[in-house]
């Protein structure tokens, strides 16, 4: 065997890196690292240290031990109780493994022995060793473990053994310490050991300073608590009361003056309790005196005496909303069951209409007439459950919800509540909001509402609530359930008149500080305006163009010196250019497959024609005019229903072989959808194909079944309106809608002449032509 070669057994090290020169005592617990250091122990007293790869494998393959290691000289053997044997070792020298000898029952290898690499340039070597042990000194004032004498001392002098020393010193993950184990070069050594105490050394320093930092923070806290504590020892022998005892003190006299349900009282005196335990300066002193706050704020036994007088509320609601019966109905009927019973709860209403036509503006008017406090809150967006029903306190920053938060704004127990937009809810991984307003919109159980953030039950069941939506088809059903739907329609022109006569014109001119004498509308131009430059349901888009036409007339008044100014059609064309709608008008002779339809869009009534024409073909059916899914259907059924009537209306019964039709419906441009078109399109095709006219004078609606019944449809009174403005005067309707004949205005129903269809013979009878 060659001279620097030794056979000795091994015992692999787990989590542990052994050093030359280093003196150390580790646990021996597996059987074969204990047979290994008996057969360490007959021989010579040596033994080879190498450290795993992985300190959880709990018998390592050759793979899983690092090559270099440390040869060991065994100091001393102590068994322990439990099988465990504890050694104390000292290292000689670095060595390679390079084969190994035995592996049962223990670990035998055949070890090269590796002597240091003494360094090259002497005086890089001594400025390395300088720089290591003024890094060392900075390293072990910064840690406080070790006193730097104990460790770097004069017989220190070999760079080898130096920075061997050093480095069993380190704290160091296991890598690192394998690394500077297996530079056997000096220099090597040296170099990385300097660039690992540079690295520790600045994240000491940087732990030093956030120690500090937090350490400053700890005696400001103390220190002040100190000085509260002398200040009240101060204030007690000079007879003072202190501010905590204040304040407490002021919250006590509230408490007892709020008149505070029994639950509410016996609840704010608790915390009151715990505010005086914890200190009005801790973290939690804050959280109960926001709480305090929140009960001592809200209106549990406050509210506003009900106007109870009909006439009067009467008088309000017509003089600020012009139309809305059946609002203004509703609620002069629980005005008078009150005024009667004076029992009553307030009724939960749901305001349903197009945009624009005073929902939001009726519940303020509402407020008025009952003298009641108004608060609206807005649902449009709403989607965590916790913006209706609050946080719980545990959480930081935690407030009541909405609800809560409004009946504090309106210091009344018995406001008006709006929940404005309630089909605008959405919801999220936070909850349904919509689930949180099925307490607070039942007038059984909204008397215990409690919130998350209060924890205690507030009563509700005073409280007038109304709700808006454009749409009743996202509300979900529970919800729409608890309330009382009243549908508020879109206005007819005639509607439009009178409130911008009589209620818009006056706003505006308010608004500008005009006098009214200076600026007047006629009656033409108003009917002008609302015909010819908007289109909707309601009046915002009216009230935008009045505004415009008065600023408009101002300003001439100013640059033409004109003391007053009278609104003329002509008037409204010069200030807002030329006519942005055009309606359609009835034509003025029959014609052949041109049938007018009548349809209901957001912004109230309108005409739909319907052309049909016949080719030569093989029986195609096309379909034009950006048509939706429901309107093709009933485009398609009219088609079989007449295929399978051909011969009652004088039809080739060989149509379908050998012509094409082609349905169209302008504007093209615009898409449309509906069942309401189906009459319509039947007229239009038994016309095309038996090549007898249509009345030109008649409009009609209806949706239609393959027998031939006519079905009811919605809107009546908009298409009603459509039909009056484009010049019809005959309009046939469905049986079924002849019960909603009673919502359309005197004055348009007194002009239009109304024929009832169960089935479309009926239809056909009325609208096509006899020939001659």
């Amino acid at each position: 065997m060659d001279k620097d070669m030794k056979v000795i057994p091994l015992i692999p090290l787990r989590g542990i890196t052994i050093f030359p020169y280093m003196v150390l005592h580790f646990d021996v617990g597996r059987e074969k690292s204990i047979l290994a250091l008996e057969e360490a122990m007959l021989s010579d007293q040596k033994i080879f240290l190498a450290a795993q790869k992985e300190a959880k494998i709990e018998e390592p393959d050759e793979d899983d031990i690092f090559n270099i290691g440390t040869i060991c000289n065994i100091k001393q053997i102590l068994k322990l109780p439990g099988d465990t044997v504890r050694v104390l070792v000292e290292g000689e020298s670095r060595g390679r493994l390079k084969e190994y000898i035995e592996k049962e029952p223990f670990l035998k290898v055949k070890i090269e022995v590796l002597e240091d690499k003494e360094c090259v340039e002497s005086q890089k070597c001594e400025a390395l060793v300088r720089s290591v042990k003024k890094s060392f000194e900075q390293y072990t004032k910064l840690s406080g473990s070790i006193p730097v004498e104990t460790v770097i001392t004069d017989d220190l002098d070999s760079p080898g053994r130096l920075s061997d020393v050093v480095s069993s010193y380190l704290m160091l993950k296991q890598e690192s310490k394998q690394e500077l184990l297996e530079a056997y070069d000096v220099e090597e050594r040296l170099e990385k050991l300097l660039e690992i105490l540079t690295n520790e050394v600045d994240i000491l320093k940087l732990e030093r300073n956030i120690g500090a930092k937090v350490k400053n923070k700890i005696d400001k806290v103390q220190k002040e608590y100190y000085l509260r504590e002398q200040l009240k020892a101060i204030q007690e022998e000079l007879g003072e009361e202190d501010e905590d005892k204040k304040e407490i003190a002021k919250y006590k006299n509230k408490i007892n003056k709020a008149r505070l349900p029994k639950p509410v009282k016996e609840k704010a005196l608790y915390e009151l309790d715990r505010l005086k335990n914890s200190g009005s300066y801790s973290a939690e002193g804050g959280v109960i005196r926001t709480y305090l706050d929140w009960i001592l704020d809200l209106p549990w036994n406050t509210e506003t005496k009900d106007n109870l007088d009909i006439k009067t509320a009467r008088a309000v609601l017509e003089k600020e909303h012009y139309g809305l019966e059946d609002v203004k109905d509703r609620i002069i009927e629980y005005l008078a069951v009150r005024k009667m019973s004076n029992s009553l709860r307030g009724p939960i209403l749901c305001l349903v209409g197009p945009p624009g036509v005073g929902k939001t503006s009726i519940a303020r008017s509402i407020a008025n007439a009952l003298n009641r406090k108004f608060v609206r809150m807005s649902l449009g967006g709403v989607r965590d459950e916790a913006e209706i029903r609050g946080h719980r306190k545990t959480y930081v920053g935690a407030i009541p919800g909405r609800i809560i938060y409004g009946m504090k704004q309106a210091k009344s127990k018995n406001p008006l509540f709006l929940l404005d937009e309630i089909d605008k809810m959405s919801n999220d991984f936070r909850g349904n909001p919509a689930d949180a307003l099925l307490e607070i919109l039942d007038a059984e159980q909204n008397n215990t509402y409690r919130d998350h953030y209060l924890e205690l039950d507030f009563d509700l069941s005073n409280v007038l609530f109304i709700t808006t939506a454009n749409s009743l088809e996202t509300i979900p059903r529970p919800l729409l359930d608890r309330m009382e739907i009243i549908e508020v329609s879109g206005y007819t022109s005639e509607e439009k008149f009178h409130i911008c006569k009589d209620h818009l014109i006056t706003k505006k001119l308010k608004e500008h500080e005009i006098d009214e004498e200076k600026i007047k509308f006629s009656d033409a131009s108003i009917y002008y305006l609302i015909d010819h430059y908007t289109r909707e349901s309601g009046v915002r888009s009216l009230e935008r163009k009045t505004s415009s036409v008065i600023r408009k007339a101002v300003a001439e008044m100013l640059e033409k010196d004109k003391k007053n100014i009278i609104i003329t059609v002509n008037k409204v064309k010069s200030y807002l250019g030329p006519e942005i709608y055009i309606y359609d008008k009835a034509d003025k002779e029959d014609k052949v497959g041109v049938v007018m339809g009548m349809a209901w869009t957001g912004y109230g009534g309108d005409t739909l024609p319907i052309e049909v024409t016949v080719m030569p073909g093989t029986g195609k059916l096309e379909l034009t005019g950006q048509l939706g899914d429901v309107m093709k259907e009933s485009a398609k059924a009219g088609y079989s229903y007449v295929r399978a009537n051909a011969y009652k209306y004088g039809i080739d019964k060989e149509f379908y072989k050998n012509k094409d039709l082609h349905i169209h419906v302008p504007e093209g441009a615009v898409p449309k959808d509906g069942p309401s078109a189906g009459v319509t399109m039947i007229t239009a095709m038994v016309s095309a194909l038996s090549e007898k006219k249509v009345k030109h004078n008649v409009a009609m609606t209806g949706e239609i079944t393959l027998t031939g019944r006519v079905l009811p449809i919605g809107g009546l009174k908009e298409k009603s309106l459509a039909a009056y403005r484009a010049g019809i005067d005959t309009v046939i309707i469905p049986k079924d809608n002849e019960k909603d004949l009673f919502k359309i205005p005197k004055t348009i129903k007194s002009k239009l002449n109304y024929i009832i269809a169960d089935n479309i013979d009926i239809v056909l009878k009325s609208a096509i032509v006899k020939n001659d």
